[in-house]
């Protein structure tokens, strides 16, 4: 029974009908094309009997592109077959070829998944027993001649060599410094010692435009300070983010121009166990100069004095220590020193110095860096030290274990050396003089004395011949005279002129 018939003739609303809708006769074609509207009448007047054909797709480009691979592959093995007959060899590269792969692929699906947990290295005061590593940056600028000194003490550090690496920037430099640096690092890594070379080692160039000189002046004049303080942070802050990796525990920051220095210096200031730790910055002078002086300055106790100098000064100013421009009445590491103190003892401090530092990794890791900009007034070491103390890390130093600084003459100090030096070389001329007139006079003195003896020779034996012709005359010697009694008269004496003109014989000097 036919369902839904909207129309009396038995088409629906579009046109359809029932029976042509839910069957399929052939003889309805023309109708059903009618019905869904198609007015293509030439398909119409096609036999029915296409329908019976069967499906023969026609061939694509892609079936020749096959068939040349199956012949390319054929060729292959007609040639490859006698190779491998004839060649026994090839056997054994070929398996190698496809192992070495296999393993490639495998190193390199492993290489590219490292997994680090930063709770292993948070850093302890007995890091050289849990082998924790040290990273080592030395910011280096036309320091060639400083380097054989700096490697002296990489050689004689007694903590692990294989747990520290080393990191150097050199920048600005107008000397071989990178170079020199390069051929040292070979020598000590290709020691023959197995305790001399260490771990990794990155050598970084980056220039900064640095324009302020190497020289005494330029490097600690006041003009100088703000600006080179803020390029030495960025290039502190460029090394340190190239070279620190997930697995160091300590950073260790040590600059080039250090000249004495305790081996165990690492050992020493790791056993505090504090987040941020220096030593006691000292520097020798001549004995015209006192001896010693303390060197760094830049490690101190925060002042009242300070802290309102600061809020007087523009938000970009930099405060820096040890000039009368700034007087900010801080206690000074430096100037605590005792020579036969405790070098165990510890002083809290707010600002710290570069020349040696030693601070756990995570205090970079939480985003303490050095300010290449004023923090609070302050940049580089000075700031470093105190955004740490803003964020909780603890910042001390000690008073009495010192590291010794390089001795380097300002020009004052050259122009007084000068002065003395040409006063010592006046005093040496003087001197040379002096004596040289007490020769020449000692000499004279010597020819006098032998033409005296010869004189004297000359006179008494003059004397004597006097003698002996007085004698036979009668007439009274001179011993005579005086072995004479007191109470006698006066002797009878010839006339001293009658004596020279009869009886002396002329006497002729020899000059």
């Amino acid at each position: 029974m036919n369902r839904h018939h909207a129309l009396a003739n038995g088409y629906g609303a579009g046109k359809k009908r029932d029976d042509d809708v839910y069957y399929l006769s052939e003889k309805s074609d023309l109708e059903s094309k009618y019905i869904w509207g198609v007015n293509d009448l030439v398909d119409d007047e096609r036999s029915d009997s296409v329908f019976g054909r069967r499906f023969e797709p026609r061939k694509k480009a892609v079936y020749n592109r096959n068939r040349l691979i199956r012949l390319a592959l054929l060729a292959v093995s007609f040639i490859a077959l006698p190779l491998y007959f004839f060649f026994p060899s090839s056997k054994n590269l070929a398996s190698l070829s496809s192992t070495s792969s296999t393993k490639s692929r495998a190193g390199d699906e492993l290489q590219t998944l490292r997994y680090y947990d930063l709770d292993d290295v948070q850093g302890t005061s007995v890091g050289w027993e849990r082998e924790e590593r040290v990273l080592l940056c030395t910011p280096l600028r036309d320091a060639a001649p400083h380097l054989p000194m700096f490697f002296s003490h990489l050689r004689n550090f007694t903590y692990p060599h294989h747990l520290i690496d080393l990191a150097f920037l050199v920048s600005d430099s107008k000397d071989d410094t990178e170079s020199l640096l390069t051929r040292m690092l070979e020598d000590l890594q290709a020691d023959p010692d197995p305790s001399q070379p260490y771990g990794e080692i990155s050598v970084i160039h980056k220039d900064f435009g640095q324009a302020v000189g190497q020289d005494v002046d330029n490097r600690h004049g006041f003009a100088a300070q703000a600006g080179r303080r803020k390029l030495m942070a960025r290039a502190r802050n460029w090394l340190l983010s190239a070279a620190l990796r997930p697995y160091h525990s300590w950073v260790y920051w040590r600059d080039a121009d250090v000249e004495t220095c305790p081996f165990t210096v690492i050992e020493d200031l790791m056993r505090h166990d504090r987040d941020i730790i220096v030593p006691n910055i000292w520097r020798p002078l001549p004995d015209w100069l006192g001896g010693e002086q303390p060197y760094d300055l830049n490690s101190w106790q925060e002042s009242e004095t300070a802290i309102a100098l600061a809020e007087t000064l523009d938000e970009d100013a930099v405060i820096v220590e040890g000039y009368a421009e700034y007087a900010t009445w801080r206690p000074h590491l430096a100037y605590l020193r005792d020579p036969y103190g405790d070098p165990d003892v510890e002083m809290e401090l707010d600002g710290i110095g570069g020349v040696s530092i030693l601070a756990k990794a995570r205090v970079s890791r939480a985003g303490v860096h050095f300010p290449a900009f004023s923090f609070e007034r302050h940049a580089e070491t000075e700031g470093f030290g105190k955004m740490a103390k803003r964020m909780d890390f603890s910042v001390v130093g000690l008073p009495h274990y010192t590291v010794w600084h390089l001795y380097e003459p300002s020009v004052d100090d050259i122009r007084h050396m000068e002065e003395m030096e040409a006063e010592k070389r006046a005093r040496e001329g003087q001197e040379k003089e002096a004596a040289e007139l007490a020769r020449k006079v000692q000499q004279t003195f010597q020819t006098v004395d032998k033409e005296w003896e010869k004189d004297k020779a000359a006179i008494a034996e003059s004397v004597a011949k006097t003698k002996q012709k007085q004698k036979p005359s009668g007439e009274i010697s001179d011993e005579d005279i005086d072995d004479r009694e007191p109470n006698e008269g006066p002797a009878q004496v010839a006339s001293p002129g009658k004596l020279m003109e009869d009886d002396v014989e002329p006497v002729a000097f020899e000059h």
